[in-house]
């Protein structure tokens, strides 16, 4: 098993690196009787990417019948680094990719490429751009939650929080990402159901540090809201902090999306109060397990196989 770190320029494999990054890699020799299958996530400076980095470790340990090479960015926005972590795997002759797109449209192209070459690939935890596919001639299953129900269930938990009339903030993922798209609608549609005020609604790339920055100055803009709603967890740690520092912890809520380990004790404390599990760490596995019986059976995947959510709070908190 392998754990790879890409950049635009290089790409990085080497166990110094992982463990500098704080992840543990095993290096193996492969069995050819296995199917070997590349796993593309987003960035691996995401809890909830690293989460679902051990799941699939652990799920290759258990299995014991393919092996794997897991593959995560340096950032949320290093697309190109996606691309050539596809083509590598083309080039390698890999039996199966399973990949969660950074962009929805812009890696339309590499799978395209990945099907023509006879590998079989799923894409899970971000949809493809239907359209985009629909132009390049591709009938894809997504395997993945239903984001828009999810971060509906986060906002509606806010809106009985706060009440009618109350001004709110959405922080957004990246914009080319289907999740991020979905669970921005989802919040809408949460804002509208409990006759929230939205006045910003703004990109933070899924990031912590520019989430805390770009709330900071919507906080300073907007002194008088009442809710946050963030599009995944990693952002609304940045978000907490920055109403740690203005001094309106509790007093301003927030809802999330992952259920990653960091933002638990924040639910505990106050500080957030919802996210939603969409149970990351299981995630790839099942993608994994439809991929590899996909190619056995030769039946192409098809349609939207949807995967599990749920509403934590305080109250269900694990």
């Amino acid at each position: 098993m392998t754990i790879a770190f890409h950049s635009r320029r290089r790409s990085i494999a080497v166990a110094a690196t992982a463990l500098a990054a704080g992840f543990f890699l095993t290096a193996a020799h492969a069995d050819d009787a296995k199917p070997r299958v590349g796993l593309v996530m987003k960035s691996l400076a995401n809890e909830f990417f690293k989460n679902m980095t051990e799941g699939a470790l652990a799920h290759e340990k258990k299995r014991g019948d393919f092996s794997l090479k897991a593959v995560g960015m340096q950032s949320e926005t290093d697309f190109d680094a996606q691309t050539a972590a596809v083509e590598n795997f083309v080039t390698q002759k890999y039996d199966v990719i399973v990949i969660a797109p950074a962009d929805s449209r812009a890696m339309v192209a590499p799978v395209a490429k990945a099907l023509k070459a006879g590998i079989t690939v799923v894409n899970f935890d971000v949809a493809l751009d239907p359209a985009a596919m629909k132009k390049a001639g591709l009938d894809l299953a997504f395997v993945g939650p239903d984001n828009r129900a999810g971060a509906k269930m986060a906002g509606d938990e806010l809106a009985k929080a706060i009440g009618p009339g109350a001004k709110i903030v959405i922080i957004e993922g990246n914009p080319g990402a289907d999740n991020a798209l979905q669970r921005k609608l989802g919040f809408e549609d949460a804002a509208k159901a409990g006759k929230l005020n939205i006045v910003a609604s703004q990109t933070a790339h899924w990031e912590t540090e520019e989430a805390n920055a770009v709330f900071t100055n919507i906080l300073t803009a907007n002194p008088d809201i009442k809710g946050v709603m963030v599009a995944n967890d990693s952002m609304a740690l940045g978000v907490s902090k920055a109403l740690d520092a203005a001094g309106k912890s509790g007093q301003i809520k927030v809802v999330g999306f992952d259920n990653i380990p960091a933002i638990r004790p924040l639910i505990k404390q106050g500080k957030v109060l919802a996210t939603v599990d969409q149970f990351g760490t299981e995630m790839a596995a099942n993608a994994i397990d439809y991929g590899i019986k996909s190619r056995k059976d030769k039946q192409p995947l098809k349609g939207w196989v949807k995967t599990p959510i749920e509403l934590v709070t305080a109250k269900n908190l694990k």
